[in-house]
């Protein structure tokens, strides 16, 4: 229990596993996700991509695998980017068996379609024979035909017979290295089905909303449905499912993991939404800085208020902080590390924000060096 136990979230206890050098579940991190949009089959295309998401925090990155051309490209893919590859298979076991063979540090599937038991076997050979884990993915849109004639619609207990039929599969022939998503573009069914799984069984849990829609409304289906699971302790890896660049889901993930004090990468921006009161231009100054500071990878807070009313009470929680002096002042108050330190012209705040930050940044890098090598 902390200082603050209205804050405290108590994670749901689940066994790990590992995908690829990421471990998933457990006590480890809630990872981040995406996938890659390019055609796989394109390799350098797809390496860039991934590079460019692993670069936006991304812990694991998926790739469509629909055909041989796919796989065949796999193996330069996954040794040609720094995080874990999952593949995605659907329908034909030979791309799963070769997606492992390729490199593949995960294989998303669904046991129950892509044939026999036999086949299913196989698959489930080659990936202990490399390495690697397997993502169990059910989704409301594409549930079995006897589940929708049985329950007559998609519904949390369909999607979760679902889940644990292909759970068993691969229980059955002694495969435990698995997660399992419940997904559903319809926020309360994921919600429900969510909830009811973590009852179910004790694999690690991948989170998402499905076809949540653009960057606006996706984002905010996304954190309303996966904010709920997260704060109730369910969810072990995420990836915010948006009709966008996957480097935005990236961006998307984090911010909701930085909302509930989940995980940290980057500033934090904290920022008010200005009005009348505000003694620069607020909104302008949070855009600029969003941009000037996005290369900053170190944890912290800055506070950018309009003005008094509450500008100084957010300064004293954050790690750097600007103030307006009101409306028509042509200075405002820089605070430290919660404390007042000194006045700053108003044409100057974005340059002088930026070059804080970043000395701030280089200071807690230095002393967590310091303390890494102090404990070896």
């Amino acid at each position: 229990m902390s200082l603050r136990p209205w804050r405290d979230i108590e994670r749901r206890k689940c066994r790990q596993i590992m995908v690829g050098n990421v471990p998933v579940g457990g006590d480890a991190p809630i990872a981040v996700q995406s996938m890659t949009n390019t055609l796989t089959s394109d390799a350098q295309a797809t390496i860039r991509q991934v590079n460019e998401i692993a670069e936006a925090g991304a812990d694991i990155v998926r790739v469509s695998c629909p055909d041989v051309e796919s796989t065949k490209a796999l193996k330069e893919i996954c040794a040609n980017v720094p995080v874990p590859i999952v593949a995605d298979i659907h329908f034909h076991y030979k791309r799963g068996i070769e997606a492992a063979e390729a490199g593949a540090a995960c294989l998303r599937i669904n046991p129950g379609n892509i044939g026999s038991e036999e086949r299913v076997r196989e698959v489930i050979k080659a990936a202990k024979d490399h390495g690697c884990s397997m993502r169990i993915g059910v989704n409301g849109g594409s549930l079995e035909k006897d589940l929708l004639e049985k329950y007559g619609e998609p519904c949390p207990e369909a999607m979760v017979e679902s889940a644990l039929d292909h759970a068993k599969i691969l229980q059955d022939n002694d495969f435990h290295e698995f997660k399992i998503s419940v997904k559903a573009s319809d926020v309360f069914l994921t919600v429900a089905a969510y909830h009811a799984l973590a009852e179910a069984i004790d694999c690690p849990l991948h989170l998402g909303v499905t076809e949540a829609g653009g960057l606006r409304i996706g984002s905010v289906k996304s954190a309303i449905g996966m904010g709920n699971l997260l704060w109730a302790g369910i969810g072990d890896t995420i990836r915010v499912s948006l009709s966008a660049d996957p480097v935005e889901e990236i961006k998307a993930g984090f911010d909701i993991l930085k909302s509930l004090n989940l995980r940290h990468r980057g500033v934090n921006v904290i920022s008010c939404p200005s009005c009348a009161r505000q003694g620069f231009q607020v909104i302008d100054t949070v855009e600029q800085l969003e941009k000037r500071l996005a290369h900053i990878t170190t944890p912290m807070t800055l506070s950018v208020i309009g003005c008094v009313v509450n500008g100084p009470g957010e300064a004293r929680e954050t790690d750097i902080g600007f103030t307006g002096g009101g409306a028509g002042k042509e200075h405002g108050m820089i605070y430290l590390d919660g404390e007042v330190d000194h006045r700053i012209d108003n044409s100057e705040i974005v340059d002088h924000l930026v070059e804080l930050v970043e000395k701030k940044a280089a200071e807690i890098q230095a002393e967590e060096a310091k303390q890494s090598v102090a404990a070896e």
